[in-house]
């Protein structure tokens, strides 16, 4: 099996999505990045069932959730925290949602990154 045949093609493609479930996360490690592409506009029918199969693995793909937070792509760091934001215990993703908190660019605060951002550190601090 070639484990590129695990990605969406499409984002109406619940069948490949499915076929996910079937797989060890050293499996498919290697198209986690294809995979969170997915996450990208979650009004994507594909994503939220992506989103729940790899809330599984929030630890595990920490570096990437960080390669998000810090990149340019607002609207995908958004949903990457609505996402992964309440359950990620990984401390350097911690110390990225605490610095949009802290020291968001105007872009952060423009598409209310900074605010989910408070929300995720208000609740973990609880």
């Amino acid at each position: 099996m070639n484990v590129k045949n695990l990605i969406p093609k499409d984002k109406f493609d619940f069948e490949t999505v499915e076929k996910l479930k079937n797989y060890s996360f050293e499996e498919i490690e290697s198209i986690i990045p294809d995979l969170l592409k997915w996450l990208q506009d979650m009004n994507w029918p594909v994503s939220r069932p992506i989103a729940v199969f790899l809330i599984t693995y929030c630890e595990k793909i920490s570096s990437e959730i960080l390669k998000i937070l810090q990149s340019q792509d607002q609207v995908w760091k958004y949903w990457i925290l609505d996402t992964f934001g309440e359950i990620i215990k990984d401390q350097m993703v911690l110390n990225e949602i605490e610095r949009i908190v802290k020291d968001p660019t105007k872009d952060e605060i423009d598409e209310e990154i900074s605010e989910i951002a408070t929300k995720i550190i208000n609740k973990t601090q609880k």
